[in-house]
């Protein structure tokens, strides 16, 4: 799951093939887009010096990843007075009773996958993704119902959703396409969805319980590794070349392709965008999750505020989460849209199904459609840490 969480792209000239799957390859992951603080940069590191006229420009262009909170930019701007005390009064008081719980419901979920895989294979993440019967029953039973809990626990107390699944055929073009469409009981094998936030995990997780694509090193992580193997992730190599990055591209289209054929098989989930947004925009989408020719569900989230906005972008990953938790009530939406199956034309055209796909959801979800991607962010983000050291 971490690999959703973080960006794998190094620099802005990378080169990745348009198959490849979310943030899944880069020849130096571990580098952050953001630092947790901009004294961390070092008096021989180079940021780029930029003037606030010139920031403005930029957030024009890459409005995409601009915060327009209360917060400010990069969750440091100035607050009023009335939010000072709200979030003075919210350290001392949400603040420690929610880490608590959610370090509970974390520890509560990591025994029952311990017990569920005892005596269960060699330990690798096929052996417990695979579970069937009683174990894989309790196992996503348990996971759907403490993510819920989780999320409750960082304040979303009520999640609407809108289904507008109504025809699954609807949306799957004109009427010639119907002559293309598969058997009417063949199931999307893949879930796809904007990428907002570290907690459309959480929400995905509460609802359907599929399988990301995550870092081989998360397997091996205190608590998370065992989770991260009961949710059957497909684990990458970071540090993989191309080469085996189109072998890893191969294994998720295996896996959408036995979850559209297998009830019991979970489904992929994928962030085609690769990467996070501020909620208003959907960038272009990569090919991944269109390769195996298979229906897709398309899941719009929103993230409606009026304080803090719960959208994990130009902030760091530890101040996001503070002031997320001080934050009394949290909110999220989300659209279920109908499954959408390809055409013969999409179907040997994995960039016409990504596109096709995308325009129907910026529709459906009121979003502004950008051409913009990670390396425009990287430069917005390099901007940020450029001016705030100034400050």
């Amino acid at each position: 799951m971490e690999s959703e969480l973080k960006d794998l792209t190094t620099t802005t000239n990378s080169h990745i093939p348009d198959s490849s799957l979310d943030d899944a390859a880069s020849s130096n992951p571990d580098r952050p887009l953001l630092p947790s603080d901009s004294s961390s940069f070092s008096s021989t590191s180079t940021v780029p010096s930029i003037t606030a006229a010139e920031l403005t420009e930029m957030e024009k262009k890459y409005a995409a990843y601009v915060r327009c909170d209360v917060y400010g930019t990069m969750g440091r701007g100035p607050l009023p007075i009335v939010e000072k005390l709200l979030l003075g009064v919210a350290s001392v008081t949400l603040l420690p009773i929610r880490v608590f719980a959610a370090i509970a419901i974390l520890v509560v979920y990591y025994v029952i996958c311990r017990v569920c895989t005892l005596f269960v294979g060699n330990g690798e993440e096929e052996d417990y993704g695979r579970l069937r019967g009683v174990r894989r029953d309790v196992i996503v039973a348990s996971g759907r119902f403490l993510s819920r809990l989780m999320l409750f626990v960082f304040g979303f107390h009520w999640i609407p959703v809108t289904d507008r699944g109504v025809d699954d055929r609807e949306k799957s073009g004109d009427e010639s396409k119907n002559k293309d469409l598969p058997d009417e009981h063949e199931r999307p094998g893949v879930i796809i969805s904007n990428h907002v936030s570290y907690l459309d995990i959480l929400y995905h997780m509460s609802s359907s319980f599929p399988s990301f694509v995550a870092k081989r090193s998360v397997a091996k992580l205190p608590l998370v590794g065992i989770i991260s193997k009961c949710l059957g992730c497909v684990f990458v190599q970071r540090e993989s070349k191309s080469s085996d990055f189109r072998g890893v591209s191969g294994v998720v289209t295996e896996r959408i392709k036995e979850a559209t054929e297998s009830d019991v098989a979970p489904p992929m989930m994928l962030f085609p965008e690769g990467t996070t947004t501020n909620g208003n925009y959907l960038l272009p989408f990569k090919t991944g999750a269109f390769l195996a020719k298979a229906p897709v569900l398309p899941i719009i989230l929103r993230y409606p505020y009026q304080r803090f906005s719960p959208a994990w972008d130009s902030i760091s990953g530890f101040r996001h989460v503070i002031l997320l938790l001080c934050q009394f009530t949290n909110h999220i939406e989300v659209t279920r849209l109908p499954v959408y199956y390809p055409s013969k034309e999409e179907k040997d055209d994995p960039k016409l199904y990504a596109s096709n796909v995308r325009r129907l959801m910026a529709d459906e979800g009121k979003l502004i459609m950008s051409d913009i991607g990670l390396p425009e962010k990287r430069i917005y983000h390099a901007a940020l840490n450029g001016y705030l050291s100034q400050c």
